[in-house]
């Protein structure tokens, strides 16, 4: 596993910065040498109808910020974009095949770095109320520069920039449409998920920043979630950043919001946004795909056919130019399914699952139909197992994209270290849709302590694909006392084959998340009778 970070760790592997930057030359000059086809009709496409320039943005008080505007000249009326950056120092370079895009399709466009980054003033607020601020002005900029008038507004942004353009949309009335890719609803749930601290996610994206002006608050908080003080403090500041909080501003206007997902995702979790997006009350879209962080979007943003990015394009032609693709007709949801690619929709997320399996934690390591009661089994804490989230952050979901999703070799886990239950082989494929739910009672013997529970499918050789997880920590009971955890695991859509097995492992350590339980201490895993220890498997329709 490898979840140290170094200092030059971008989170967009994938992304090719001197492409891009040689693409933007060619858009500035005309001069198309040394780019693929494909790319020099693109900017031949681009120059022929919209003029390109770099220059600054003012953002709030006054810092500047690094900015593209994608122009039209012409007098007639037209919709507009505005694209804030991911968390990277390549700031709106990132955006420039797809800007482009746009601006052929007939927008006009400006993308800008974030403050803090790359060519940016200012310090990294992380959707802060300068953030915001600036959001709002750089639509003032684009809109100063427009020759004729504008019809309607959209915001788009991938990551960091998703969360600032999800904030602005609840605060600036003149934005119409949005689109969040791989984004947050509730930041303080992406630190702080069942009381365990998100320290591998912590320590990415601060490592993703290292050549980024942090303000001394952000580094603060951030140091604080990896340093375990004053978690209290950091989901203060993190509550009025999360889109979650301003949901009812969005609802005010019922505002279209267009958001993309990965179900794998290391640093915001598929969960936080859902919950985010059952809240949404206006026309919206969840796009959930195979892989992790930014991965499943990450071809479109070198021009590649991408799924993702037509979404995009069809969500703001809908609802920015009033086109009738169909975007209405689809459904809320459209689903990935791991690891057969296909595509399912549906009208709401509730409609993606028709009904629930329950299946009982038994003494003897299965997954049984009836409850069973006065076993135990202990696990001892602080001792790593091959059962974790992912081999590295948001690298291994380019290896899921590529067909390549990790395999755990179940046998190799110990059972002292970690407690297994199996279901018995599949008669029939079984179609697991939505948010798999787990109540397991233990005993710890310390104070403070918590698990991770992941959910696999395991072949009959014994190899196994993770279909989900997600950690627990109880932090206030009293030594030598029952714990009862009742936690949602990460949203899915998975196929298990007929003849493999679901399988449970639970076990006291990950190194992507906090350890609250003291080196060599002893979870020991039960099922009281009058509250049973179950799993809920959440079936297609």
């Amino acid at each position: 596993m490898t979840y140290a970070n170094p200092a030059d760790l971008s989170l967009y592997p994938e992304l090719d910065a001197t492409a891009l930057a040689a693409f933007v030359a060619a858009l500035e000059t005309g001069d198309v040498t040394g780019l693929s086809p494909a790319r020099a009709l693109d900017v031949a496409e681009v120059r022929s109808l919209a003029v390109f320039s770099r220059g600054k943005v003012t953002g709030a008080g006054g810092a500047m910020l690094d900015a593209a505007l994608w122009r039209h000249t012409g007098p007639q009326p037209r919709p507009v974009i505005v694209m804030p950056s991911p968390w990277t120092d390549a700031g709106w370079l990132t955006y420039a095949v797809q800007a482009s895009l746009f601006a052929a399709r007939g927008y006009d466009v400006l993308a800008y770095s974030a403050r803090g980054f790359g060519a940016s003033e200012g310090q990294v607020e992380v959707a802060g109320p300068l953030d915001v601020a600036d959001g709002s002005r750089a639509l003032d900029h684009l809109i100063e520069r427009t020759s004729g008038p504008v019809t309607k507004i959209g915001f788009l942004g991938d990551s960091y920039g998703s969360g600032i353009s999800q904030l602005v949309a609840a605060h600036d009335t003149r934005v119409d449409a949005v689109v969040a890719l791989s984004t947050w609803g509730d930041l303080g749930e992406a630190f702080l998920e069942n009381s365990t601290r998100h320290v591998a996610a912590v320590q990415a994206l601060l490592s993703a920043a290292a050549r980024a002006r942090l303000s001394a608050q952000t580094q603060g908080v951030f140091e604080s979630v990896l340093a375990n003080r004053d978690i209290e403090g950091a989901l203060r500041w993190a509550e009025p950043r999360s889109p979650f909080t301003h949901v009812k501003e969005l609802n005010r206007r019922r505002v279209p919001v267009l958001f993309a997902q990965a179900w794998h995702e290391t640093l915001f979790p598929g969960n936080q946004t859902l919950k985010m997006f059952n809240e949404l009350t206006g026309p919206k879209r969840l796009d959930f795909s195979i892989g992790d962080h930014s991965a499943p979007e990450m071809p479109g943003m070198l021009g590649l056919p991408n799924r993702i990015w037509t979404d995009a394009h069809r969500w703001f032609d809908h609802h920015l130019k009033g086109i009738d693709n169909g975007m209405a007709d689809e459904g809320q949801v459209v689903a990935e399914v791991m690891w057969s690619k296909a595509l399912e929709a549906a009208p709401t997320w509730h409609a993606l699952t028709g009904g629930v399996r329950r299946v009982h934690l038994a003494g003897g390591g299965e997954l049984a139909e009836k409850p069973e009661a006065g076993w135990t089994a202990t696990v001892v804490c602080g001792i790593d197992t091959p059962a974790t989230v992912a081999d590295q952050i948001v690298r291994s979901g380019y290896a899921e994209i590529a067909g390549l999703p990790k395999v755990y070799p179940t046998a190799d886990i110990d059972r002292t270290v970690a407690a297994v239950w199996a279901a018995a082989p599949e008669e029939a494929v079984l179609r697991l849709r939505g948010t798999p739910r787990l109540r397991v009672t233990y005993r710890a013997a310390n104070p403070g302590s918590g698990f991770v529970a992941y959910l696999m499918d395991t072949a009959p050789d014994g190899s196994a694909h993770i279909i989900t997880h997600a950690p627990y920590s109880d932090l206030d009971s009293a030594p030598d006392s029952l714990v009862s955890a009742d936690i949602d695991l990460q949203a899915t859509a998975y196929d298990v084959p007929r003849g493999h097995r679901v399988l449970l492992v639970v076990d006291a350590r990950d190194p992507f998340y906090s350890d609250p339980n003291l080196p060599r201490a002893t979870l020991s895993f039960t099922s009281p009778e009058a509250t049973p220890s179950y799993l809920e498997l959440p079936l297609a329709p």
